[in-house]
């Protein structure tokens, strides 16, 4: 099952695993596939935290960390940056631009739904996090001050500058695409790996469907290496991305409900009910189109009554501390998180490590019968 680009970064499986949850990353890791922490929800400080566990929980094996950079936000986040870089004053600036409307529709659903208000002495807090390039770059310094083996973007080209620094590093950069036209503008920014992401894929995704994307962004790059993603999450899944041309599986929503997850209990059965029908692509939670599951609050946002999503960094910022209020009061019709499609094969919890194992048994399974075709 080794690819070149597997091999070149001393992996077992041409496996990568995307993951806000350091346990998960960590296990990925050591079943010898590449863990990815997704950093955007971190501090630098917290990140900083996180970052020493995985030093000392991954057993000198690679894994990576993946930011935040959208090359396209709110003008308003352009504006204030040059004025003044500084995380708090920036945070509270930019809350100066959410509509009244905005702030009024987000309170009505939450007095529809009689979700309280925080206790005076709540977290308050992240609510800018590291969704702009301003606020991702100290993210950035702190990963590379580790033993990192992969720098990823999620959403947007890495700058240049960013790609020089990891290069320096030893650190390989990788992008995420969903389509042809992103992919090409990764590799001019030179980036060594394309994550091409198919709209069944949950975060941030484009329309492409990953059968169609694979080929396109394959042809489109020529010799850079290029992981699939979107819809998998078993391995006939994985050997069809590498019939397409792809050197690798990137995946993420398959570890929502594994044993070492840190997803909110209440929303596991949510997830293990699901079926592939039940997600949404919606600007409801950060202002770019996300896969997620769908929940009355997405709904609510998807509307005629709605106002409209505002632009990142801004919706985000509006709707953080609402998600933290609904948490609290447990109202789980409300309650849903990113997912892909692939939801709908997701119907049991087991440890990361099975996982892992099944996935290559499949593959394995996948290109045997299909070598017996080929032979007959």
């Amino acid at each position: 099952m080794r690819t070149p680009l597997s091999a070149s970064l001393g992996l077992e499986f041409p496996l990568f695993a995307f993951s806000h949850c350091r346990d998960v990353v960590a296990a990925v890791t050591r079943a010898g596939g590449l863990g990815v922490l997704g950093a955007v929800y971190f501090t630098p400080d917290e990140l900083e935290t996180e970052l020493r566990w995985l030093d000392a929980h991954t057993d000198g094996k690679p894994y990576g960390v993946d930011v935040v950079m959208p090359a396209s936000v709110s003008t308003s986040v352009n504006e204030v940056s040059a004025k003044d870089s500084a995380r708090t004053s920036m945070e509270e600036t930019l809350k100066s631009y959410i509509p009244a409307k905005h702030r009024d529709f987000v309170e009505g659903i939450l007095d529809k739904y009689e979700v309280p208000e925080l206790p005076a002495d709540g977290d308050h807090s992240h609510q800018l996090l590291g969704w702009t390039d301003a606020t991702a770059r100290p993210q950035v310094e702190v990963a590379l001050d580790h033993p990192i083996a992969l720098l990823a973007s999620a959403l947007g080209p890495l700058p240049a500058d960013i790609v020089e620094l990891a290069h320096r590093k030893n650190v390989r950069t990788a992008g995420l695409a969903s389509s042809a036209h992103h992919a090409r503008k990764q590799v001019e920014c030179g980036v060594d790996i394309i994550v091409a992401q198919g709209t069944e894929a949950g975060g941030h995704t484009g329309e492409i469907s990953t059968m169609v994307l694979i080929p396109e962004v394959v042809d489109a790059v020529g010799d850079t290496p290029v992981l699939a993603a979107g819809g998998i999450g078993n391995g006939r899944q994985v050997a069809a991305a590498m019939a397409l041309g792809a050197q690798g599986a990137w995946t993420g929503s398959i570890w929502l409900t594994v044993a070492e997850a840190d997803t909110d209990p209440r929303v596991v059965p949510k997830l293990l009910a699901a079926s592939s029908r039940d997600t949404v692509r919606s600007r409801a939670l950060t202002g770019k189109p996300a896969r997620q599951l769908r929940t009355d609050w997405i709904d609510a946002w998807e509307s005629e009554d709605s106002p409209g999503a505002l632009p990142m960094p801004l919706q985000y910022m509006l709707v953080s501390e609402a998600h933290r209020r609904i948490s609290r009061a447990g109202r789980t019709e409300l309650m849903g998180m990113p997912v892909g499609q692939i939801v709908g094969s997701m119907t049991d919890v087991r440890p990361v490590r099975e996982v892992i194992y099944q996935l290559v048994e499949e593959y394995a399974a996948a290109v045997e019968r299909l070598g017996a075709i080929t032979e007959a």
